[in-house]
């Protein structure tokens, strides 16, 4: 496994002075009470310019570990959020303040409209975005990556902006899936793992092709649950566990 990355060079977009600065002041130092975090390959995330950021997802602790990871590699966490979050008092401006990105889920044409739309400013502003392209965590009872859903393989596609896959494991130690927070032991060993940008150019231009986003899915996950396999250290399964054939509701939640 590779070794771990050295603390980055900060972007501009961190050190511009922003609502950022007084969330990492309180959010950073709280995740690290809980979380040992070490981040391995933090160099493969873009220090400037637009980015979809694909983590694997499988506990209620994971945004803020990968919130934390982002900002420590030099970057701005920014998240996809349902657009209906966008209406709520304070959240709402909470949302827009910090660049988070809302995504339409009335119908798909509304959805592909916003894709575009979101795509644009990503690369006008030279910002990145974090979606988790599971849509929910993962219902694999291993927590391997389970089928992916289109929308991050939709944004990057747009505009031809990078597509990195993370994975990290030890947060499910912490906060187990559906499970109460463990306060002890404080400082629990986690690992971050940033993957090289999957190659999707084959499949520019076909956005409206259901089976040319459901391939370039394929290949995100693919990438995702090698980089779980590096750092659990065992083979990823072959088959990736699909919801629908088990019966099980999928809640989608950060991704049209």
């Amino acid at each position: 496994m590779a070794a771990s990355s050295p603390r980055p060079r900060a972007s501009a977009e961190k050190t511009r002075p922003s609502v950022f600065w007084p969330l990492a002041l309180i959010v950073v130092p709280l995740t690290g009470l809980f979380a040992k975090m070490e981040i391995i390959d933090g160099h493969k995330l873009p220090r400037e310019g637009a980015y979809v950021l694909a983590p694997s997802h499988s506990t209620e602790f994971d945004p803020l570990i990968v919130a934390v990871a982002v900002w420590r590699m030099g970057r701005a966490p920014r998240f996809m959020a349902k657009e209906s979050l966008f209406k709520v008092p304070v959240l709402g401006w909470a949302l827009r303040a910090t660049g988070m990105v809302p995504v339409a889920r009335s119908s798909s044409a509304a959805a592909a409209r916003q894709t575009i739309e979101a795509s644009e400013t990503l690369v006008e502003l030279g910002r990145g975005v974090i979606v988790y392209p599971e849509g929910t965590l993962t219902r694999d009872p291993d927590l391997w990556p389970m089928r992916g859903k289109t929308g991050a393989v939709r944004l990057a596609l747009a505009d031809g902006i990078p597509l990195i896959p993370m994975a990290h494991w030890g947060g499910q130690d912490i906060l187990p899936r559906y499970g109460k927070l463990s306060f002890w032991p404080l400082r629990r060993p986690v690992k971050v793992i940033v993957g090289d940008p999957v190659d999707i150019t084959e499949f520019r231009g076909r956005t409206a092709s259901p089976a040319a986003l459901a391939a370039g899915t394929d290949r995100l996950m693919n990438a995702i649950a090698q980089l779980l396999s590096q750092l659990r250290g065992e083979p990823a399964p072959e088959k990736r566990w699909n919801p629908g054939e088990h019966g099980q509701r999928e809640t989608g939640r950060l991704e049209p």
